[in-house]
C-alpha cells in the first residue's frame, strides 16, 4: 500500500513530502526516514483559518489565541506520497532517458555509507554494527572520537540498535563538505544553546500565565465560596438567636406565672386579700418608677423581718413588742405601704391607745406564726426575680 507521509525514524515527525524531509533533515541533522501510512494531520481552524499539522500545534493555537473549534480535513488533503525528490527542468530529458532502473532506485531506502575503517574500530570495541553504523552517520563520519560521543550521549534511544535507511539519490554522492573548525563548531554550538534556551523561555513564560490564569480563577471561586459560607452562617445565627429569643420570652412567662402563684401562696398564707389584678399589672409603669417602688417595698419587707426577728429572739423584752404607728421613720419604711400595718396584725399585734400603738401581749405571742411570717418575707427578699413582676 502507498504510503501517506514519511516518518523521521530520530523524532516521530510526519513529513508530507520528500522536500519536507529534505529540509527537516538539513535543520536538525536526521536522515532516517520511512515511508509511513499515517497521513499528516491538517485541522483548520473555524476562527481564522490557520492550518495545524498535529494535536500539540493545535493546543498550542488554543492557547495562544483561545480559538478552540478545529475542522479536520486530514482526509481531503492525504494524497499518496511521492519518493521522488525534485529535480531542475534541465534534467529533466536526462531523466526521461534514463527512465527505469533509476526511477526504481530513488524508490528505494538504504543503509547509509560510512567510513568502514571506523565502523570495523567501533564493532572492535564492543559496539553492534548498527549502532556504530547509526553512530557513525549521525555524528558526521568523521572521526572515532565524535561517534563513541553520540553513543553516549543516545544510549537509551529505543532505536539506537536499529539500522538507519536513508534514501538512495539520482545523483552521485556530492564530495563531504569541508569539516567545521573547532571555532565553528563552538560557534554552532553556541547559537544551538542560544536558540534551545529563548525556546524553553518563550515555552516557561507561557506556561507562567496560564498558571497565573489558572490561580486567578481559583482564587475568585474560593473567595466566592467563601462568601456564600459566610452568608450562610449568619442566616443559622440569626435563626438560632430569634429562637433562642422566643425561647427566652416562654421561660420569662413561666417565670413570672410561678412568681404570681408563689405570690397569691404568700398573701394567703398571711391572710391578706388577694391583690387586685390592676394593681399586681399596673399599665406600663415607667422604668424609674418601677425600680422606686421595688426598692421601697424591698425596704419595707426588711423592716418587717427585723420586727417578726426581734420578738421571736427577746419575746419578754416589751420595746420590741410595742411600735408607735406616728414614728417618721416607721412611717416611712412601713406605714404609708399598703398591707404594711395588716402583715404586723397577723402577727398578732394589735392598735392601743386610740391607734397611736401597735402591741404585741407577751401572752400573744405565737412563735409558729412569727417563724413562718420570717421565712415568708426572707424567701421573697432572696429571690433573684424580686421585683420583676
Amino acid at each position: 500500500m502507498a504510503g501517506f507521509s514519511l516518518k523521521c525514524g530520530d523524532c516521530g515527525t510526519l513529513l508530507k513530502s520528500v522536500e519536507e524531509a529534505q529540509e527537516h533533515a538539513e535543520l536538525t541533522k536526521h536522515a532516517n526516514f520511512v515511508e509511513s501510512t499515517e497521513a499528516v494531520l491538517n485541522l483548520v481552524c473555524a476562527d481564522c483559518g490557520k492550518p495545524c499539522r498535529s494535536k500539540t500545534e493545535s493546543d498550542l493555537h488554543t492557547k495562544r489565541t483561545g480559538h478552540t473549534e478545529f475542522v479536520d480535513k486530514t482526509s481531503e488533503a492525504a494524497k499518496p506520497i511521492s519518493l521522488e525528490a525534485p529535480k531542475p527542468k534541465d534534467d529533466v530529458e536526462m531523466e526521461e532517458a534514463g527512465e527505469g532502473s533509476s526511477t526504481q532506485q530513488e524508490g528505494e531506502m538504504v543503509v547509509p555509507e560510512v567510513n568502514p575503517q571506523l565502523l570495523a574500530e567501533l564493532e572492535e570495541m564492543g559496539f553492534p554494527k548498527e549502532r556504530s553504523t547509526r553512530a557513525l552517520h549521525f555524528s558526521g563520519n568523521e572521526n572515532l572520537e565524535a561517534a563513541v560521543s553520540w553513543i553516549v550521549e543516545h544510549e537509551n534511544d529505543p532505536d539506537i540498535d536499529l539500522m538507519p535507511l536513508v534514501p538512495v539519490n539520482s545523483k552521485k554522492p556530492e564530495a563531504p563538505k569541508k569539516a567545521l573548525t573547532p571555532e565553528e563548531i563552538k560557534q554552532k554550538q553556541h547559537e544551538l544553546r542560544e536558540r534551545a534556551r529563548k525556546k524553553k523561555e518563550e515555552a516557561e513564560k507561557l506556561s507562567e500565565r496560564e498558571r497565573e490564569k489558572e490561580r486567578i480563577r481559583i482564587g475568585k471561586e474560593l473567595l466566592e465560596a467563601k462568601r456564600i459560607e459566610e452568608d450562610n452562617e449568619r442566616k443559622r445565627i440569626l435563626a438560632l438567636r430569634k429562637a433562642e429569643k422566643e425561647e427566652e420570652k416562654r421561660a420569662r412567662e413561666k417565670i413570672r406565672q410561678k412568681l404570681e402563684e408563689d405570690k397569691a401562696e404568700r398573701r394567703r398564707k398571711l391572710g391578706l386579700p388577694p391583690e387586685e389584678p390592676a394593681a399586681a399589672k399596673p399599665s406600663a409603669p415607667p422604668v424609674e418608677e418601677k425600680k422606686e417602688d421595688e426598692a421601697k417595698v424591698k425596704t419595707a419587707f426588711n423592716t418587717l423581718l427585723t420586727f417578726a426577728k426581734n420578738v421571736a429572739t427577746n419575746p419578754n423584752e416589751e420595746k420590741f413588742r410595742k411600735i408607735r404607728l406616728t414614728n417618721a421613720n416607721f412611717q416611712d419604711r412601713v406605714g404609708k405601704l399598703k398591707g404594711g400595718v395588716e402583715f404586723l396584725e397577723l402577727c398578732g399585734f394589735e392598735k392601743i391607745e386610740g391607734g397611736e400603738f401597735l402591741y404585741l401581749p407577751r401572752e400573744k405571742v405565737d412563735m409558729p406564726v412569727l417563724h413562718s411570717a420570717g421565712s415568708e418575707l426572707n424567701s421573697a427578699i432572696n429571690n433573684p426575680f424580686f421585683g420583676v413582676l
